[in-house]
């Protein structure tokens, strides 16, 4: 196989810090969770449509059946998970749901094994232990005692079984057509979906004050365009339960980020576990690396 002209842990590193900043922005905005992941997935749409039809559009051809309905369903997968993660952001803090949102091993693991046949090792299941470890201790000092915060907690449980969901069927997909088709086609397909999810509710589509529409931008061009994006080209050099991992380290992000921009308290439980996570992901990281250099 080719190598990629880029280091696919640095264009993964990117896209993580990229994500994070997606609960600050939902957080800041007031409308409704439906209308800002459409208009997420709106504007991504709009500034991807110049290039894409400049450069890729004769591409669509080559998409067959089989993969046309693989990114349908990526694209609904994604999103409901927009739609319930943006939503727990309303019952509980940006700490406690992004760290259950990015729990993705444990769903990754099991995806990967009944789909991929995938085999892990020890060591590979130990550093997911690990940083899973390291993420339920920066929940710990978080969560909230409430019948509202574990409602916030479920939906963004629910969510993270979808983005992982989103991934392994991209997996997939991503291995026939490039990345910039198939990224455009599952975002136009998931931007729809949530259209007829906000008709189908009733949510209004406008008006909104002028920081709700540059949140919805920014949310397109930083979590979307310089995030899942490169997530999904990363997934034709990474492994799916790779990228989960890396994920991990997005509370970390998003924690530091609460509490500059929205004054969240950030406690001890939330440092160590954030240096708890980077151990194991460098843990697993250089497992998936060593396994790689075996195999060459």
């Amino acid at each position: 196989m080719l190598q990629p002209k880029i280091n696919p842990y640095f264009v993964l590193l990117l896209a993580v810090t990229s994500i994070s900043l997606s609960a600050i922005f939902v957080k800041l905005a007031s409308a409704p969770s439906g209308v800002i992941a459409f208009y997420r997935l709106f504007f991504t749409v709009v500034i991807m449509l110049p290039f894409f039809l400049a450069k890729y559009r004769h591409e669509l051809k080559r998409i067959n059946k089989k993969d046309w309905l693989l990114s349908s369903i990526a694209g609904i997968f994604l999103a409901f998970h927009f739609i319930l993660w943006f939503e727990s952001l309303n019952y509980t803090s940006v700490a406690s749901s992004t760290v259950l949102v990015t729990l993705q091993p444990l769903f990754a693991f099991v995806g990967a094994y009944f789909f991929f046949k995938e085999r892990f090792s020890v060591r590979a299941i130990l550093s997911s232990v690990i940083a899973i470890g390291g993420s339920l201790v920066i929940s710990w000092g978080d969560f909230k005692i409430s019948g509202m915060a574990l409602f916030g907690d479920m939906l963004a449980l629910i969510a993270c079984a979808l983005i992982t969901a989103y991934l392994l069927v991209g997996q997939t997909v991503r291995k026939r057509i490039s990345s910039i088709t198939y990224t455009f086609v599952v975002y136009g397909i998931s931007m729809v979906t949530l259209f007829i999810y906000v008709l189908a509710k009733g949510e209004p589509l406008g008006p909104y004050p002028a920081t709700d529409w540059i949140l919805f931008i920014l949310l397109a061009i930083f979590p979307n365009l310089l995030g899942h994006s490169l997530l999904n080209w990363s997934l034709k050099w990474l492994s799916t339960t790779t990228i989960s991992m890396a994920i991990l380290l997005e509370p970390v992000g998003a924690t530091i980020l609460a509490y500059f921009i929205l004054d969240e308290t950030v406690v001890l439980t939330q440092i160590i576990g954030g240096v708890i996570i980077f151990a194991g992901l460098i843990y697993f990281l250089n497992d998936g690396k060593k396994n790689k250099e075996r195999s060459t």
